[in-house]
C-alpha cells in the first residue's frame, strides 16, 4: 500500500524564468521565495521558522541563508519550468496533472474577433462593439471581453449584470418583469466543463453562460470565465484598457464581488481528462482526494472533494486523506499564498508558508511507508513584493520526501509541472504513459546524465 500527497503551494515560485520579462521586464528579478524570506526576516526580526521545507531540500533548490542547505530526510530535490504559456492557476493545474497545453495560446480578443463574431452570430445572437473597442456586446446585454485580473490573453470573460439579462429575458418573453431573477446561489465552479451546446435559458445566468459556451468553441486561450452579478451600474461604465493591448471590464469596480448573488462558471479548454493523474489513478482503483482549489478545478469524477480556502482547513482535509487505509493519491492547493502574492503583503505570505510547513511535519509524520511519496511544488510564482498584483512567471520547487529511499538526490530542471505528474504516477505504480503529457523526472536525469 503507499500513498502520494501532492502539496501545491499556489504562486510560490523560487526565481524567474528566462522569458518572465516578456510582457513585464520588471518582472525578470522576480523571486517569490527570496523576497518573502528576506522581508519576513525585516519585518519579524527573525527568519522565518521553515523547518520542514528546508529539510525537504528547498535550501538546496533555492540557496538562501535562511534556509538548510544541509538535510537528514530521503529526498529528491529540483525545480520545474511552467510548461505552459503565462502564469495560471488553471493551466498550473491541469499541466501538472498531465494534461497537454501545447494547443493553447496566449491572446487577446482583439487578436480573435472576427471568428467569436460569426460563432456568435451563427448561433443566433446580435453582436456590436462597445464604442470601436475591442470588446462584443451580446443581445445588447452581454459583453465578452479580455479579462483584467490574470496575465493578458491568459483568460477571456462574458459577463453580464443579471439585471439587464434578466430583464431582457422578461422582456422577449413577456413574462412579468423580474420572474427569471437568478438566486443568490453563490459562485458556482464547473472547472471540468468544456460543453459546447447552449442549454435552455431560465435564468439570466444561464444566458450569459450559454454566450460563453459559444465563445469557448473558437476561443485558443486557457480559461472563457461566465461571470454574472449585481453591479453598481451598467457595465460599460466600467470598461477599461488592461495590459499589453487587452480591453476588458474592470470587475472588482462593478461590485460584483460585494453585492451578492455573484455566480461564476469556468470552461476550460478541451482536455483529455482521462489522461490526466487524477483519473489515471481512480481507473486503476485508487482513491483521489481534491482539497482546496484542486476540487474546483481539477476533473475527476471518482474524487472526494474538498474545497477550502483557509490554509488550515485545506491542511486538516489533507491530513484526514492520508489517515484512510490504504493506497491515495491525495492532491491539495493552499491557496492563501496565492492571495497574499495578489494583494502585496509580503508579511501574510510568510506566515502562511510557516503554517503550511507546520502541516507538513504532520504529514512526513504519516507518509512512513517505503512506497509514500510527498511533492512539494508550485503552479507558478506570486512575488508579493513585484509592484503589481498578476502571477509571476517563475520556476517552482519540485520537493520529493522518499520514505526508505538513501540520501538525498538533486534533480535537473524539469522541462514542464507535467514531469511532476508523470512522477508522481510512477510512484503510485502507474505508467506515466497513460498522461498525455509528461516524463518522470528522475527518467528525464538518467537521461540528461
Amino acid at each position: 500500500m503507499s500513498k502520494t500527497v501532492i502539496v501545491v503551494v499556489d504562486g510560490f515560485g523560487v526565481g524567474a524564468m528566462p522569458d518572465a520579462g516578456a510582457l513585464r521586464p520588471g518582472d525578470l528579478v522576480a523571486d517569490t521565495c527570496g523576497h518573502v524570506l528576506d522581508r519576513c526576516r525585516e519585518a519579524f526580526g527573525r527568519p522565518l521558522r521553515l523547518p520542514v521545507l528546508g529539510a525537504l531540500g528547498l535550501g538546496l533548490v533555492h540557496p538562501h541563508p535562511d534556509l538548510a542547505r544541509h538535510t537528514h530526510l530521503p529526498v529528491a530535490a529540483g525545480r520545474a519550468a511552467l510548461g505552459y504559456p503565462g502564469a495560471d492557476t488553471f493551466a498550473g493545474h491541469q499541466t501538472m496533472m498531465g494534461a497537454d497545453f501545447s494547443r493553447v495560446t496566449v491572446a487577446r480578443l482583439a487578436d480573435h474577433l472576427d471568428e467569436v463574431t460569426r460563432a456568435l452570430t451563427d448561433a443566433g445572437h446580435r453582436v456590436e462593439l462597445l464604442d470601436g473597442k475591442p470588446l462584443l456586446v451580446v443581445d445588447g446585454v452581454v459583453l465578452v471581453h479580455d479579462n483584467l485580473e490574470a496575465d493578458p490573453g491568459i483568460n477571456w470573460n462574458a459577463s453580464g449584470r443579471l439585471d439587464d439579462v434578466d430583464l431582457d429575458l422578461d422582456l422577449d418573453s413577456g413574462a412579468p418583469s423580474g420572474s427569471g431573477h437568478a438566486p443568490d446561489t453563490g459562485p458556482s465552479h464547473s472547472p471540468a466543463s468544456t460543453s459546447t451546446s447552449a442549454p435552455t435559458s431560465t435564468s439570466g445566468f444561464d444566458r450569459i453562460l450559454a454566450i460563453a459556451r459559444t465563445v469557448r468553441t473558437v476561443a485558443p486561450v486557457a480559461r472563457v470565465i461566465a461571470v454574472g452579478g449585481h453591479a453598481d451600474g451598467p457595465l460599460p461604465g466600467f470598461v477599461r484598457d488592461g495590459d499589453g493591448g487587452t480591453v476588458g471590464l474592470d470587475t472588482p469596480a462593478t461590485g460584483f464581488y460585494r453585492n451578492g448573488g455573484l455566480q461564476v462558471q469556468h470552461l476550460g479548454a478541451e482536455l483529455d481528462h482521462t489522461r490526466q493523474l487524477p483519473d489515471l489513478a481512480a481507473r486503476a482503483g485508487i482513491p483521489v482526494t481534491l482539497v482546496g482549489k484542486a476540487a474546483d478545478i481539477l476533473a475527476c469524477e471518482a474524487a472526494v472533494r474538498r474545497p477550502a480556502v483557509d490554509t488550515a482547513e485545506v491542511l486538516a482535509h489533507t491530513l484526514e486523506a492520508v489517515r484512510t487505509d490504504g493506497d491515495a493519491l491525495v492532491v491539495a492547493n493552499v491557496q492563501e499564498s496565492d492571495l497574499a502574492g495578489h494583494q502585496q503583503d509580503v508579511e501574510r505570505y510568510g506566515r502562511i508558508l510557516e503554517q503550511v510547513d507546520a502541516g507538513l511535519a504532520a504529514l512526513l509524520s504519516l507518509l512512513t511507508g517505503p512506497g509514500d511519496r510527498l511533492i512539494v511544488t508550485g503552479d507558478h510564482g506570486n512575488d508579493p513584493t513585484i509592484g503589481h498584483a498578476f502571477h509571476t512567471r517563475e520556476y517552482v520547487p519540485v520537493l520529493i520526501h522518499r520514505p526508505g529511499a538513501r540520501g538525498v538526490e538533486l534533480l535537473p530542471d524539469a522541462s514542464s509541472l507535467a514531469d511532476v505528474g508523470a512522477t508522481a504516477a510512477a510512484a503510485l505504480g502507474l505508467d506515466p504513459a497513460g498522461l498525455a503529457n509528461g516524463t518522470e523526472i528522475r527518467e528525464a536525469a538518467a537521461r540528461a546524465a
